[in-house]
């Protein structure tokens, strides 16, 4: 079944689970969202549900997307992402972190942590050079950067120093452990991307 909503990550602690082993799990706040547009097939070419997290006041959005809210009578959110859904939503309805429950398999995508500007050591996971005599002061540097008078460039692909991070990364097949409906909390096991705070976005598993 598909279905999704948007969160923020908690950040990650372990439980027990019945055998007695320890699970590391994250601690995800999901939701409430609310559904701010319907897509539908007549009219976008696709169907999908367009879901809002995070009230915000005016001051900090903007004009259109103000708009976008007051038409349908909705507070501003923040945050919006799509969704496709299996199950038929109308404009305003409210998505909980119910929707999912204990035992699902879910793909969580979010921003990874920004490293900056990184070496190849660190970026790629290369070789340093020798300590001994003459080795200096390149001992950290990347190694050849290919042929001489031919092809006279540096061939597309090369491991380089660059920025590293802060980047979209999906998690897939994690298991729902735990389901608080009350404080909306998801308990999803294993690491998921982005800092604690971070906006992350769970959908249902693609390839489960």
């Amino acid at each position: 079944m598909k279905k999704g909503i948007i969160g923020r990550k908690v950040g990650m602690t372990q439980i027990f689970d019945d055998a007695g082993k320890v699970v590391p799990v994250t601690v995800i706040e999901a939701g409430p969202c609310v559904v701010a547009q319907k897509k539908c097939v007549e009219t976008d070419g696709y169907a999908a549900l367009q879901l809002g997290f995070e009230d915000v006041k005016s001051k900090h959005s903007n004009k259109p997307l103000e708009g976008h809210f007051k038409k349908n009578e909705l507070a501003t959110k923040k945050y919006l992402k799509e969704f496709k859904f299996d199950e038929d939503k109308n404009v305003g309805d409210v998505i909980a972190a119910d929707i999912f429950a204990e035992g699902e398999t879910v793909d969580v995508t979010g921003i990874s942590k920004g490293k900056g500007f990184q070496g190849t050591i660190k970026r790629h996971g290369q070789s340093r050079g020798r300590e001994t005599h003459g080795g200096g002061p390149v001992h950290r540097h990347a190694g050849s950067m290919g042929a001489c008078s031919d092809p006279s460039r540096i061939m597309p692909g090369k491991k380089m120093p660059g920025h590293m991070g802060n980047d979209q990364v999906t998690i897939q097949n994690l298991d729902v452990v735990k389901v608080d409906a009350e404080k909306n909390l998801l308990v999803i096991k294993g690491a998921i991307p982005g800092p604690k705070g971070g906006i992350v976005y769970i959908s249902s598993a693609v390839k489960a």
